[in-house]
């Protein structure tokens, strides 16, 4: 007798909707079965013709523990991933005291947050410029990529220059690792910042002005060229832009390993938003036109990307609007930059893609589940709905309308631009290594059952 038998679904593959169900034994997909069949499964559960999708991945959040769990932490994080759908995150080195960049540190984070965590998870590994000789350990105990930034950063994490990241490069080439940059050029916005204090435009279109399409565009360029001359595999987090999705498709298509990522936020909100609203709606890079995010689906459509992250990057209300970390808000320069999303990106992109623009559900799966699995070394474990792989999935309900409010989500501070937001389609139970951790919008698993997961 089997564990779970999921009947009357339509499974959602990197290339086409099957009609029938999934067994599910120690954990992992034993068999996809046609309609019809009934196997015994000590647990059955009705999909109600509603879609299976493999559960999603998020290529990049910041959960903020340790250090920094009045932000944010693992507890609440995981819950509000469980609840949106995703059922790996890829935990950032940043916004925790102290970053992840010594190999050391990699299993005290571990103990410091297993027990908080609802679904799985990974870790990226920190590149700073004073840590190239722990590159290698922090590989060997499975972190699955490097994050550095070619622009500015928070004053608990440094940025790299270009030659650098050159230097940084070739050693991660040596043992085959991946390296994730935040690009945006960090001469361009450090003088346009000043440029704007200078000439008094302290307003939002003075932020938006201080962080021009150009600044991300030449280190989009600048770091597709260290791949190049390196051989190194590269990631590019959080692309605002189609005019860079395109520099990176070329990348791909000339046979270069060059992986990137989009946000719901950047498919979904402009820089309108940003003038009307201010506060909630900063980010790194700023959202860019209507247009620009109408163009934006094209690559998610066509495959470039490999991830819809949610770049989760939680505060609290203070930070958005009256302090931080102790110094007043003056201008908009002060104001905490970051949206918090990791609850509410699968349903929005599901909305957005499938049901405004007709994306074909397929196309999604591939860019939440298959594509960053294969980026960072999980497929087989995780990224698709095959048997062998860990039973992930997520049961979205296509017709089930909703309301994005701020008592909804689970976070430790429930702010966030995605309040107020509608739409259709909605997940209504997910699954992570075939137990149920969220179901009808609620927290049905248990603290501590999320594993971390390493690469390779």
């Amino acid at each position: 007798m089997y564990d779970v038998w999921i009947e009357n679904g339509r499974i959602v593959t990197e290339h086409e909707i099957l009609t029938g169900g999934i067994l599910i034994q120690d954990g992992r997909i034993a068999k996809i079965l046609g309609n019809g069949e009934r196997p015994q499964a000590r647990q059955v559960i009705d999909a109600k013709e509603n879609y299976i999708f493999p559960g999603a991945i998020d290529t990049h959040a910041h959960l903020n523990e340790p250090g920094y769990e009045w932000r944010e932490d693992y507890r609440h994080a995981t819950r509000a991933a469980a609840v949106g759908g995703y059922t790996t995150v890829m935990d950032m080195p940043l916004q925790n005291e102290p970053a992840l960049t010594t190999a050391a540190l990699f299993d005290w984070k571990t103990r410091q947050v297993s027990d908080g965590a609802y679904v799985d998870f990974c870790f990226w590994g920190g590149l700073v410029p004073n840590n190239f000789e722990d590159l290698k350990g922090l590989a060997e105990k499975g972190c699955i990529a490097f994050k550095s930034f070619i622009g500015p950063v928070s004053p608990d994490y440094q940025s790299l220059s270009y030659g650098q990241a050159y230097e940084a490069m070739e050693r991660i080439r040596a043992f085959g690792g991946r390296v994730g940059f935040h690009c945006e050029d960090y001469s361009i916005i450090k003088w346009q910042e000043e440029r704007m204090k200078r000439e008094g435009r302290l307003d939002w279109q003075g932020f938006l002005d201080s962080r021009p399409l150009a600044a991300e565009l030449v280190a989009t360029d600048a770091v597709i060229e260290l791949a190049k001359a390196t051989g190194c595999k590269v990631h590019i987090c959080h692309v605002s832009s189609p005019d860079a999705a395109q520099r990176i498709k070329e990348a791909q298509a000339a046979g270069y390993d060059v992986s990137a990522e989009t946000c719901a936020h950047y498919l979904c909100m402009t820089k309108e938003e940003v003038l009307e609203h201010g506060a909630l709606f900063k980010c790194a890079p700023p959202l860019r036109t209507r247009e620009e995010a109408e163009h934006l689906w094209s690559y998610v459509e066509d495959g470039t990307f490999s991830g819809i992250a949610s770049d989760h990057s939680p505060c609290t209300y203070d930070e958005k609007f009256k302090e931080i970390l102790g110094k007043e808000i003056e201008t908009v320069f002060d104001v905490w930059g970051g949206i918090s999303g990791i609850q509410s990106c699968f349903q929005t992109a599901f909305y957005e893609g499938c049901v405004k623009r007709g994306l074909s559900p397929s196309a999604l799966a591939t860019a939440m589940a298959g594509n960053p699995a294969r980026a960072f070394g999980l497929y087989g474990r995780k990224g698709a709905l095959k048997e062998g792989f860990d039973a992930d999935l997520v049961i979205v309900d296509p017709e089930r309308s909703w309301e994005i409010t701020a008592e909804s989500l689970e976070y430790v501070n429930r702010i966030s631009a995605f309040v107020g937001r509608r739409g259709k389609g909605l997940p209504v139970l997910t699954m992570v290594r075939g137990m149920v951790v969220a179901s009808e919008g609620k927290v049905t698993g248990e603290p501590g059952f999320g594993r971390l997961v390493l690469r390779g």
